[in-house]
């Protein structure tokens, strides 16, 4: 009896797939998760173009890349400069609030390519769109994982992605 590994099932299927012209019935990435570190997190469409994440006063923003703080992703998404893990929150609406907190509780972030994802096993299936709202006050731009098609009030933002630095 052959026994086969994921690496070797994901390959074979790569090939065949290309041989005959078959789509594949999932993204190679869910066989090849992606890591990285020491990484930036940003916006790729206005208004939040080359904006990126970090912390105001305690919570995740988009904002200058003077401030930017660099990231860890496995699973978790890891501050570098203070720690913090992003924690996705709860919420009636679509858009989860997004906050740090001291423990990795939230698994569910992984990678497509540079794109910030939630991953197809979480509980929140396979995330990759983003609410942001402008702060009036700093002018920074407050993050939500969008699972739906709600919006806070305000002067808000749909259906954003958010990206590590360009990988070409």
């Amino acid at each position: 009896m052959v026994q086969l590994n994921y690496l070797t099932l994901g390959l074979l299927a790569c090939l065949v797939s290309s041989a005959v012209s078959i789509p594949m019935p999932w993204p190679l990435s869910s066989l090849f998760p992606r890591q990285a570190s020491g990484q930036q997190i940003r916006g790729v469409r206005d208004p939040i173009y080359h904006l990126y994440l970090q912390d105001l006063d305690g919570k995740p923003v988009l904002g200058p890349e003077e401030s930017a703080d660099t990231f860890d992703i496995s699973g978790t998404i890891q501050s570098t400069t203070t720690g913090l893990y992003l924690t996705i929150g709860e919420s009636d609406a679509s858009y989860m609030p997004i906050t740090w907190s001291e423990e990795g509780t939230t698994t569910a972030w992984g990678l497509e390519g540079d794109t910030i994802i939630t991953t197809q096993s979480s509980s929140y299936g396979r995330q990759l769109n983003w609410v942001v709202c402008a702060d009036e006050t700093s002018g920074y731009y407050d993050i939500y994982l969008q699972t739906g098609a709600d919006v806070p009030p305000g002067d808000c933002s749909n259906y954003q992605t958010l990206h590590l630095p360009c990988l070409c």
